[in-house]
């Protein structure tokens, strides 16, 4: 008896999951794009008896990320392996949506594994893993997806660079320091102008406007970047951040800082050009020994000559041509390169990158190598103004080796015979609190949440790579008003449309496949190490004065501890 045959048996044989796919990048609504995507899956299913009894709709995730990357699409593969599952066979309504490039040539062999058939319009039936023409056609599929993905990057970018080159016009972000948005009236583009969208431009704040001009002026005459901060400190002016606190609560406010003296001293918008693609997304591979796990953006900086500057001054300037250029080779020749970074040849990368805080200023510690050893460093008075009397070493150094060790302990420890347990319950309470909603019309919070976090987490890899910190502060406090607009618009989840969550002994299942974890720790490579700890969402915040570590890890309830780093633990 054939696989097709124990299918035809099956008690679910007439039970349908359906799967769908909506993202930013096919700007529809995705309460729209669920239900017609639905109503094609339906009308292929309903003329044999066929009954759709769950389904999986991926929102916000774009088509070119793999299935077991995509948050629904990953589900639904884990769903396969359960027996009593439900169904039998998944229907598409769109494979355009489903499948990009050689998603379908990774996919199909898992449900033909399983004996889940796949069901789609275009073949107008269930697909048959041997039939070659079902197999040519959706390979077909496939490539007309990445195509077309391909194409629309093409024609946006073109026409932004038209737009930024030929109409100086504003293409969103945020306004730099010194400047305002005005509104300039509809929308040109009569589609978007009919649902409401407006046009805006870049004027004057009549607080900021002036300290650019100060500081353009200051700076030819004599004064450094230092001097500069430490003067607008002592007088009380507000830095950017604390000017614009709404957009930066993540920012230290409390006193002028030389990066960001130095980011309006070479920011050509100040001469009331506009200026676009300073930066660019390049998709890399997330792994270059695993390709199907297809690659993820990065956002790293163009050289000047790529950048996009409009022929006209389009908006009010704060200072001329002449000054801007007088100040920008005063700088020197590496001043308006923005952040031309190249990552540094080491043999030994930062385990801890971007996760030890100081705990004088609550600011990131910075990685340092000497003598072959790494080390993380606070110059909080050295990068901000002197000015605001902070309390604060001039260095806040911790050194990596004497910490590793007690951190992999101590979560190692939580994996532990004797507090397996109590850590398994921590996790069943965290994700039998979160709802997840059957179909995207009431998004869970969580979920709200996951989708602006993984946005939050690009900005944050941005800055990693080199972007400017200005512009990914912009781009982080949009993410988060969003969220918050998101979270606040939200209906009131029904008990209806909650799914079950994981059990404790799915959790203690999957706890044990992970074997000996303090081993694991001791054998992983400082790359893998430092995916592990920023996955549990690990924080460290070294006090200098008492030479300890406070960390902290989101298992379902805070748990802290002290690492004392000289001394014993």
């Amino acid at each position: 008896m054939n696989a097709h045959q124990l299918i035809g048996r099956s008690r679910y044989s007439h039970f349908f999951a359906f799967y769908g796919r909506v993202s930013t990048e096919d700007n529809q609504d995705p309460e729209s794009s669920y239900n017609w995507q639905f109503m094609l899956a339906e009308n292929l299913v309903k003329p044999v008896g066929g009954e759709v009894v769950t389904s999986f709709f991926d929102v916000g995730d774009s088509r070119s990320i793999p299935w077991p990357r995509r948050p629904e699409a990953s589900r639904l593969l884990a769903a396969l392996r359960d027996p009593n599952r439900g169904f039998d066979n998944v229907v598409i309504g769109e494979p355009h949506r489903a499948f990009y490039d050689n998603q379908y040539s990774l996919t199909v062999p898992v449900f033909a594994h399983f004996g889940v058939r796949l069901w789609v319009p275009e073949v107008g039936g269930p697909i048959d893993p041997d039939n070659e023409a079902h197999d040519l056609v959706m390979s077909v599929f496939g490539g007309m997806s990445k195509g077309e993905r391909t194409r629309v990057k093409v024609r946006v970018r073109s026409a932004m660079a038209t737009q930024a080159l030929m109409q100086g016009r504003y293409l969103g972000g945020r306004p730099p320091y010194g400047y305002t948005l005005k509104d300039l009236g509809p929308h040109p583009n009569p589609q978007k102008a009919a649902d409401g969208k407006r046009l805006h431009g870049l004027t004057p704040d009549l607080q900021t406007a002036p300290v650019v001009q100060r500081i353009f002026r200051d700076f030819l005459n004599g004064n450094g970047i230092f001097a500069i901060a430490e003067a607008l400190t002592s007088e009380g002016i507000l830095s950017p951040s604390a000017y614009d606190q709404e957009r930066n609560p993540h920012r230290d406010g409390r006193a002028w800082a030389k990066s960001a003296v130095r980011v309006i001293l070479t920011n050509p918008r100040y001469t009331g050009r506009q200026v676009w693609n300073k930066q660019r997304t390049d998709e890399v591979l997330v792994d270059v020994d695993d390709v199907a796990l297809g690659h993820m953006p990065i956002m790293r900086w163009n050289p000047r000559d790529k950048w996009i500057t409009s022929h006209e001054v389009v908006h009010e300037p704060l200072v001329s041509d002449e000054v801007f250029n007088a100040a920008r080779e005063l700088l020197g020749s590496r001043a308006h390169k923005p952040a031309a970074h190249k990552p540094h040849r080491t043999r030994h990368p930062y385990v801890f990158k971007s996760l030890i805080y100081c705990s004088v200023c609550q600011r990131r510690m910075q990685g340092q190598h000497s003598h072959g050893v790494a080390y993380y460093r606070c110059r909080y008075p050295s990068d901000y103004a002197l000015a605001n009397r902070v309390d604060h070493p001039k260095n806040v150094i911790m050194r990596e080796n004497q910490v590793i060790g007690p951190i992999d302990h101590w979560i190692a420890s939580a994996f532990d015979p004797s507090q397996r347990d109590q850590t398994i319950e921590l996790l069943a309470r965290q994700l039998g609190a979160e709802v997840r909603p059957a179909i995207p019309r009431q998004p869970a919070a969580g979920d709200i949440t996951a989708e602006f976090d993984k946005k939050i987490a690009r900005y944050r890899q941005a800055l990693d790579e080199g972007a400017s910190p200005a512009v990914v502060a912009g781009w982080i406090a949009e993410a988060e008003q969003q969220r918050d607009k998101a979270l606040a618009s939200r209906p009131a989840a029904r008990e209806s449309d909650a799914i079950d969550s994981m059990t404790a002994e799915d959790i203690a299942s999957l706890i044990a496949k992970l074997g000996n974890i303090a081993a694991a720790l001791k054998e992983a490579d400082p790359e893998d190490k430092l995916d592990l700890y920023r996955s549990l969402r690990l924080r460290l915040t070294y006090s200098a004065e008492t030479q300890t570590v406070q960390a902290e890890i989101d298992l379902g309830e805070h748990r802290w501890d002290l690492v004392r780093v000289r001394g014993g633990t």
